[in-house]
């Protein structure tokens, strides 16, 4: 049995905010993956990517979430793990996958400084380009999406709730 909830989705759409209100209202441990990897690398993200580069961070980052194991936790992933194979079949092994999802309008308005938040971006690409390229693996890994458009983290929490009640039936 899946004993954990995973949360994916572009940064900026609320997986750590989501993550500790759902983990306080049904009781389960909450896991930030970035604050893992920031722990255990010694560093802050937009320092590992500066000095590894993309392909250096996501390899660091891969293998940290391909080794979190926890139970009856809710995870909250960095928006770049998708990228990571084994990663997300850990956590597909583990845990019910949840994609936040918001529409790149509301992202862009969230998302200020997007370089200082540690998010791995190709030389070249801007926010859009990063959008339409995740947007497809998010989808790909999900078992359930929330659509958060014009929702407060209160709505999001108890809509992700009555998914998972649903799937669980």
């Amino acid at each position: 049995m899946k004993k954990n909830i995973v949360l994916i989705g572009m940064p900026g759409v609320g997986k750590s905010t989501i993550g500790v209100v759902l983990a306080k209202l049904i009781g389960y441990q909450f896991i930030d993956a970035d604050l893992v990897i920031q722990q255990k690398a010694g560093k802050l993200l937009h320092e590992i990517i500066k000095e590894e580069g993309t392909d250096g961070f996501l390899e660091i980052e891969g293998r940290i979430n391909s080794e979190i194991e926890a139970e009856r936790a809710i995870i909250a992933t960095g928006g770049s793990v998708v990228y990571e194979k084994n990663a997300m079949e850990h956590y597909k092994k583990t845990g019910i996958i949840v994609y936040l999802h918001v529409s790149f309008p509301i992202l862009e308005k969230r998302l200020k400084d997007i370089k200082g938040r540690g998010v791995v971006l190709k030389s070249g690409q801007d926010l859009q380009a990063l959008y339409a390229e995740r947007t497809p693996l998010y989808e790909s890994y999900a078992d359930i999406v929330v659509e958060e458009e014009n929702m407060g983290v209160e709505d999001t929490v108890e809509a992700l709730i009555e998914k998972l009640r649903q799937i669980q039936e």
